[in-house]
């Protein structure tokens, strides 16, 4: 290759070519001129020689394309948004400045960073030998030449980020966790396409073909070298945008999306030409659907709340697991609020408090009508979350533990706003409290319905009684009450101690207030009468616990487990 060896020898033969192009031009006016056979054959000579020529600079340019096509190191794909940062930072000017005179490996302009992929003295050759095949009518050529080889250094890149070949239906059928992880991989590997990859091969273009002619080559030589590798890349996004919607796939779906508007600038100003129209618009359409895949996984995930239909009871009451997945799952959501801001633009579709539909929950929007879509969103989510908990309330055939379960679940839902900013600050204190009340309100009738009657024994009333001989307490009615107390209480401890109460706080509070009712009502109960018992035979057998002895088996209340392994504990 004369281009591998002596630089003398390499301008010696672009001066020979230079030479018979002016030759050709000048046979070819002689021969239009004048119509002499002994012209024609000078003609013919001249082509042949052309012809020639233009196969050994094909050759030398594809080899120099070739010796110089090595794959990127690997630190330099890397998209680094702090560089970026720092290199936007700086004044329009001074950015000005650097882009036009910079010397370095690349230059960058905001967060794109082009690469310098051949050595200057190989892009002056190549450019060299571009103008003479262009100038002699072997455009097509050239642009095949280059194509083919750049493709081939894409596609090495495209295997070092781990961009695969697939097909939009080979994408559709992965399974969600390997399909997942790809989403990851292509997120990364789609900046460093966009702003290292395709922007380097959109520069090297420029500086080999920009200005030859008067078509735009290098438009033409970049579009030919990525247009296909571009179409590889987006096709993964567009695939996942069409695809099944599941409740799942959301918040990749908006990691995507997230990526594509954060992209969308560099792939309109890489891919800037007309000929280029089909890639920008390809992006445009995907960031659409993804946005309208969002807006429909959320209308979904909605109704699959509402119609989540377990009908199995969670033992002893405690959170659902229905609870905790759409709690987290708004709280998700939460963190990207400022995305879903922008697509969520219409209020959620609910049911009216005039409805009448008994399979749907009411909610009037009155008092939150200044509160963004997204945020009437979650709250709907919240209501028809409560709504389905109060089915499943049902399910148990103790009130009491009906009341606690919603007690648990209502109580986890304000927790997990509380312990969210961005979710605090959608639902906002008003609802908060709503909420707030609506737990404590369960708490309440979970001790109405458990306490009441256990308190009712210790009442006075059908204690005393009255006669023409004697007045005073009837020994029988009060054994009878004390029996009655003690087999009640017996079997709330008994029952109420395999109930749970997860959350400390939660657990210790209801405690409290169950003792603060219990204990001086029995202090005082026990204290007017224990003495009418203890005068008669077998008082163990009525006074069955002393004060202390509640106390202690109020701490066995809501653990969880059976109160032998309380015991157990206690003694340990």
């Amino acid at each position: 290759m004369i281009f591998d060896g002596d630089r003398h020898e390499a301008d010696r033969y672009l001066l020979a070519v230079d030479e018979i192009q002016r030759s050709m031009s000048s046979a070819s006016i002689s021969a239009t001129a004048a119509e002499d056979s002994s012209k024609d054959q000078a003609q013919d000579k001249v082509n042949s020689a052309i012809q020639i020529a233009m196969a050994r600079l094909e050759d030398e340019f594809r080899n120099i394309l070739l010796s110089h096509t090595a794959p990127i190191e690997e630190d330099a794909l890397t998209d680094n948004p702090a560089a970026a940062a720092a290199e936007s930072s700086s004044s329009t000017s001074a950015a000005e400045s650097s882009t036009a005179n910079s010397s370095g490996s690349y230059r960058s302009t905001s967060s794109i960073k082009e690469l310098d992929l051949i050595p200057e003295l190989a892009v002056y050759d190549l450019r060299s030998i571009a103008e003479r095949m262009i100038s002699a009518g072997y455009l097509r050529e050239c642009i095949q030449v280059y194509g083919s080889v750049r493709k081939s250094a894409v596609d090495s890149s495209f295997r070092r980020l781990g961009i695969e070949k697939l097909s939009i239906g080979d994408i559709q059928r992965l399974e969600w966790d390997a399909l997942e992880s790809k989403i990851r991989r292509w997120i990364r590997a789609a900046k460093v396409c966009v702003r290292i990859l395709f922007a380097s091969e959109k520069k090297l273009c420029e500086q080999i073909f920009d200005g030859i002619e008067t078509a735009a080559v290098d438009e033409a030589c970049f579009v030919e070298t990525v247009k296909g590798p571009a179409v590889q890349l987006f096709n993964f996004a567009e695939a996942v945008s069409i695809s099944r919607r599941s409740p799942e796939k959301m918040f990749k779906i908006l990691d995507l999306h997230d990526a594509l508007v954060d992209l969308m600038p560099d792939i309109e100003s890489v891919f800037d030409a007309k000929s280029a129209d089909s890639i920008r618009v390809q992006a445009a359409e995907i960031l659409s659907r993804l946005a309208e895949a969002a807006r429909g996984i959320l209308s979904e995930f909605e109704n699959a709340v509402l119609r989540e239909p377990s009908k199995i009871p969670v033992p002893g009451g405690t959170i659902h697991p229905l609870t905790r997945y759409v709690m987290n799952y708004i709280s998700l959501i939460s963190d990207y609020k400022q995305t879903l801001i922008e697509l969520i633009m219409s209020k959620p579709s609910t049911g009216s408090r005039y409805s009448g539909d008994p399979t749907t929950p009411d909610m009037e929007f009155a008092e939150l009508e200044s509160k963004p879509p997204l945020a009437l969103h979650l709250i709907w989510i919240i209501v028809i979350l409560q709504f389905n908990l109060d089915g499943k309330s049902k399910l148990y055939k103790d009130v009491s533990l009906a009341h606690l379960f919603m007690m648990n679940n209502v109580h986890y839902i304000v927790q997990k706003v509380k312990g969210s900013m961005e979710l605090r600050e959608m639902i906002g204190d008003d609802y908060l409290r709503k909420l707030t009340g609506k737990f404590r309100q369960s708490a309440t009738n979970y001790q109405r319905a458990t306490w009441v009657g256990v308190l009712y024994c210790l009442r006075d009333e059908g204690l005393h009684v009255s006669g023409s001989f004697s007045s005073g307490v009837s020994k029988s009615a009060l054994r009878e009450r004390f029996k009655s107390f003690n087999g009640m209480f017996e079997e709330v401890h008994r029952t109420q101690a395999t109930w749970l109460i997860p959350d400390t706080q939660l657990r210790e509070e209801l405690r409290i207030s169950i003792s603060e009712h219990l204990i001086p009502a029995y202090r005082s109960f026990l204290g007017r009468f224990r003495s009418h018992i203890e005068s008669g035979r077998h008082p163990e057998n009525y006074i069955k616990y002393s004060v202390e002895d509640l106390e202690s088996a109020v701490l066995d209340f809501f653990e969880g487990c059976p109160v032998s392994q309380h015991s157990r504990k206690r003694s340990q």
